[in-house]
């Protein structure tokens, strides 16, 4: 895919996924009679802009994010400010871009279970198992096929690496077929700390028999198909959190760049992979933006917190403002700094993607 076409890509889902995100400031601030003085897309300077009712719709030069300026977020003397509101009103509002996020994914997966799609399917037999591995100690054994995990059918490596990585550190059902055709049900737990070459259970899968088959759901199956799915992310997205918690696995780490290039690569693939892609990258944003970093959502609803724990005594909206403003520069610095390594990976020809 062109740099053109990649470039065009990545700011098409990107700007979804922010305005979404901004909207739900946007509206929840209206709802409460909170003013809004500006809803941007990009970051200044503007390139366009117009005024309807009290509120300028902004789009600024820089693509990479979006805001809702609202009056008075950390000075509650403004007429009709954010911080005059009670401390759940300005919970809910700046907890609503990332609610929004979390709720985006549920209508883009369901979209994407409902467009026709190729999927190649087959058996998963073991073509290796790890010695004093979960699989090992629960008695599989090479040419075995698994055919279920908790009773879920398991018709890819996809579909395994799925349901391991959603059940870590929890007992599991494998439903197992051995070579001579008889069939077995046997227990064991994934492992939270296991080498990239062993995985979590132990074992060395392969597909038996492939085919592709072309698969798409009506809107009534999708729809829940896409809220599960949407769960299940978020459950192995905690996953991988802890595991990095642990030091059981090494982060990956990547700026704007990077993930626009992932963004074209994956588009490659057709509109269904394009569409699961920009669900994840969603919601990261809904969990990322409630760090309590300053400058991000998280951050200001720790002030909200603070204020709560001070028994209402607030921290000046001087300071306040000085935390988020520097908070937000050394965001900026350490995009840059990403930023860096992802165009050198890119200049060597590396990928992101397995």
């Amino acid at each position: 895919m062109t740099v053109v076409i990649t470039v065009v890509v990545f700011l098409v889902v990107l700007a979804i996924i922010i305005i979404v995100h901004e909207l739900g400031h946007f509206g929840t601030a209206k709802a409460f009679g909170i003013k809004v003085e500006e809803f941007g897309v990009g970051f200044p300077p503007r390139l366009l802009s117009f005024t309807r009712g009290e509120t300028r719709y902004s789009l600024n030069a820089v693509p990479l994010g979006g805001f809702t300026k609202l009056a008075g977020e950390e000075d509650p003397e403004v007429p009709r400010s954010l911080a005059g509101r009670s401390k759940g009103v300005r919970i809910l509002v700046l907890g609503a871009g990332s609610l929004m996020n979390a709720l985006l994914p549920i209508l883009l997966l369901s979209v994407a279970f409902m467009i026709p799609y190729d999927v190649v399917v087959g058996e998963v037999f073991i073509a290796e198992v790890r010695p004093d591995s979960p699989a090992y100690q629960a008695g599989i054994e090479v040419g075995d096929v698994i055919v279920s995990i908790d009773n879920r059918e398991i018709r890819s490596i996809s579909d395994l690496q799925s349901s391991i990585q959603l059940n870590l550190g929890k007992e599991i059902t494998v439903g197992i077929r051995h070579s001579d055709m008889t069939t077995e049900e046997v227990w064991l737990v994934p492992r939270w700390r296991a080498s990239p070459e062993e995985g979590a259970i132990g074992v060395l899968g392969m597909i038996k028999n492939p085919k592709i088959i072309r698969e798409s759901y009506p809107f009534w199956q999708a729809v829940p198909m896409g809220f599960t799915e949407c769960l299940e992310t978020y459950v192995r997205f905690k996953n991988v959190m802890q595991q990095l918690l642990i030091g059981a696995i090494e982060p990956q780490i990547t700026g704007p760049v990077g993930i626009a290039q992932v963004t074209g690569e994956i588009a490659q693939y057709g509109i269904v992979p394009l569409l699961q892609w920009s669900a994840f990258l969603s919601m990261n944003l809904a969990v990322l933006n409630l760090f309590p970093i300053p400058g991000l959502d998280g951050g200001r609803i720790v002030f909200v917190l603070l204020e709560w724990v001070r028994g209402g005594r607030r921290i000046t909206p001087k300071t306040e403002g000085l935390v988020h403003m520097i908070g937000f520069a050394l965001l900026l610095a350490v995009v840059v700094y990403f930023t860096y390594f992802d165009i050198l990976r890119i200049i060597s020809g590396e990928s992101l993607l397995p």
